[in-house]
């Protein structure tokens, strides 16, 4: 694997199965100790505090948000918090309604049932999971045909914790199920700096203030990429230099592996690239991108897309893909004049007004989040 490989999972939100036992020493195990998502933690510890006193499981909760960003470390905290044990599974997992009768028939009074990415799982297994969510009772079926039975089991009572990146492929009579939903939003800048100061305590890294802020920066606002970034930035520090992770030895090694100040890899540049050089900025289509880039539609949609998106560098459009005025800016080229009218607009702009860019277009403001704030000329775009 080459470095320039390397980094595209470097920014890649999906944990690596190799990763598994660092996260696992970095999660924090109460909510007190959870950094940012302040509301639904709040949110939570109502919950959770106002079960307790009734001597009741809580009600089932849904979380819900992008990769990375904590949904399996507060289901394991809320097991923790109840001083419940918990079960761990995921939607796929869970082919048969047969599998999911096993696994609740196992609970023990007041466990946390935690089930990553609810939303791919079977159907069947998911209408057994109704009656099981609001009356602990699965219903399994004995036979086939008109001989077949259906044999009531009682469970214990638990409480559900579900995880999903896509919460809109949820089916309505599963949302209505869950008492809570919390969405997790991307982190801010100065959030990962705080995470980054924490998992460098557990780690023993010497990790300075200006070298935290370099990585946060390129961090995509995702605490799961800024903890492996800090990892292999320690690598580079210990290697090639005096072992502490500093600005400028964070900079040397994201340029090894090929992470810009952004935090775009590889494969997010040749997609920005071929958008601007080949095809003027667009628009074009996915499956010709695709094929100009040299990967699969999906790749280039499901893995490169979002973030460039949330950052304002390309836009999604009923003709096609068109890159916005800050990617001709990140790959230091001028901007088309139909791309920085607005800029000038914004300008002109009364000093009073505050010349919020997120009162125009469709979805400017969620993107702000986690991206720093000398980067927010990459949201000016035409309407």
């Amino acid at each position: 694997m080459t470095a320039a490989d390397g980094g595209e999972e470097l920014v890649s939100a999906v944990a690596l199965e190799e990763e598994r036992e660092a996260e696992a020493t970095l999660r924090p195990r109460r909510l007190a100790e959870f950094i940012a998502q302040d509301r639904v933690r709040e949110q939570l510890e109502l919950l959770l505090h106002g079960a307790m006193r009734r001597g009741r499981p809580p009600e089932h909760i849904l979380l819900s948000g992008s990769p990375g960003l904590g949904k399996t470390t507060l289901a394991m905290i809320i097991a923790a918090e109840l001083g419940a044990g918990l079960r761990i599974t995921s939607g796929p997992a869970i082919e048969r309604s047969g599998d999911l009768a096993a696994v609740l028939t196992s609970l023990g009074p007041g466990d946390v049932l935690f089930i990553d990415e609810i939303h791919r799982i079977a159907r069947p297994a998911e209408e057994l999971l109704y009656s099981a969510m609001e009356d602990f009772r699965v219903d399994v079926i004995v036979g086939k045909g008109p001989g077949a039975t259906a044999i009531p089991i009682d469970v214990e009572p638990f409480t559900l914790v579900g995880a999903t990146t896509r919460a809109g492929l949820l089916t309505g009579p599963m949302r209505d199920r869950f008492g809570f939903v919390g969405h997790l939003e991307f982190y801010e800048p100065h959030e990962l700096d705080i995470l980054l100061h924490r998992s460098a305590r557990i780690l023993g890294i010497e990790l300075t203030d200006d070298g935290a802020t370099e990585i946060a920066g390129r961090s995509r606002g995702t605490p799961r990429i800024a903890n492996r970034l800090l990892r292999r930035v320690r690598d580079y520090a210990e290697v090639r230099a005096d072992g502490v992770v500093n600005a400028e030895n964070a900079r040397a090694a994201l340029q090894v592996y090929d992470v810009d100040d952004l935090g775009l890899d590889r494969l997010d540049k040749a997609v920005l690239t071929a958008l601007v050089r080949s095809f003027g900025g667009g628009p074009v289509g996915l499956s010709t991108l695709a094929v100009a880039v040299g990967e699969q539609p999906d790749t280039v949609e499901e893995v490169c897309e979002p973030f460039l998106v949330r950052a304002g560098l390309l836009a999604r459009t009923p003709r096609g893909r068109v890159a916005t005025a800050g990617a001709w800016r990140h790959l230091g080229l001028v901007p088309p004049d139909r791309l920085t009218f607005f800029d000038r607009a914004m300008e002109s702009l009364p000093s009073g007004s505050g010349g919020r860019t997120d009162t125009i277009g469709d979805g400017a403001a969620p993107g702000r989040r986690g991206v720093r704030a000398e980067q927010q000329d990459l949201f000016s775009q035409e309407p």
